[in-house]
């Protein structure tokens, strides 16, 4: 295991991305686990932080580890130390604590618990897939095989057309609403192989502009919607509600199935 460690980590300098990569994982998990204390209002754990009635985010003190990690990490000369582990890490919580309210940043509201919330757990959960791949050693817009066989690098222009054709291949992708195919295929080219042929998803800024409403194309786009990425989205939201704690439902839901409950009451003695 130490030998395996030695060769696959420090020697290939990835020692503070493993650092970043492990802080990331468990600052998500424990801040999640955190606010679902808070949110079931545990008596023994402790709640938000409201200095003065005021509520402070977690994404407030993400910024400053990632602040302090990153700028740290900068003055660390030696790059295998145990500093640059530290500060890797600090960094990786950081940005978990900072990308676990990615929605409430982008909106500027309080949507932590809602639908429009769960943007921060698909987020986070894109994060942790990207830096992984990186982990293993692979390389965005097909740079590991600008190589031949023998090892050596192909020229300037090759690696500009590798790199070119890979990441139209990925932005073609990402325009047909396809983003974990997109995003894996910077770093798969034959996910964006598949996903830039295939047809995109209705909604799609891909599918707007070349789909008229009602075309051939625009109903198979809607049919494969509903047999595969549905269920697939289900299934994703059920990891979710497990890992990250289900939202709620909208107040005008709840107020909606009450006005129901007391409209059926009303109307039963007349039947």
């Amino acid at each position: 295991m130490d030998q395996w460690f030695t060769r696959e980590i420090i020697d290939t300098g990835r020692l503070r991305l493993l650092c970043f990569f492990v802080a990331f994982i468990c600052g998500f998990l424990f801040i999640r686990c955190s606010v679902r204390m808070i949110r079931r209002q545990v008596r023994w754990w402790p709640g938000n932080i409201t200095p003065g009635g005021h509520h402070i985010h977690h994404v407030v003190f993400g910024l400053v580890l990632m602040c302090v990690g990153g700028v740290g990490g900068l003055t660390v000369i030696d790059t295998d130390s145990v500093w640059a582990a530290i500060a890797a890490s600090l960094f990786g919580v950081g940005m978990a604590l900072v990308l676990d309210e990615f929605a409430l940043v982008l909106l500027l509201k309080d949507v932590y618990w809602s639908e429009q919330g769960r943007l921060s757990v698909e987020v986070v959960f894109i994060a942790i897939a990207l830096c992984g791949l990186v982990l293993l050693g692979l390389h965005p817009l097909g740079v590991d095989d600008a190589v031949d066989g023998d090892g050596n690098p192909y020229a300037l222009w090759q690696v500009v057309l590798l790199v070119l054709f890979n990441l139209t291949l990925a932005v073609i992708t990402l325009l047909k609403g396809k983003i974990w195919t997109g995003l894996l295929g910077l770093f798969i080219t034959a996910l964006a192989l598949v996903g830039a042929i295939r047809l995109a998803r209705p909604g799609s800024p891909w599918a707007r502009y070349r789909y008229p409403p009602g075309s051939r194309k625009d109903r198979r786009s809607r049919i494969r919607e509903r047999r595969l990425h549905r269920p697939a989205q289900e299934v994703f939201d059920s990891i979710a509600n497990i890992v990250a704690g289900r939202p709620s439902l909208p107040t005008g839901r709840h107020t909606s199935a009450r006005h129901r409950s007391t409209h059926r009451h009303k109307k039963s003695p007349q039947a």
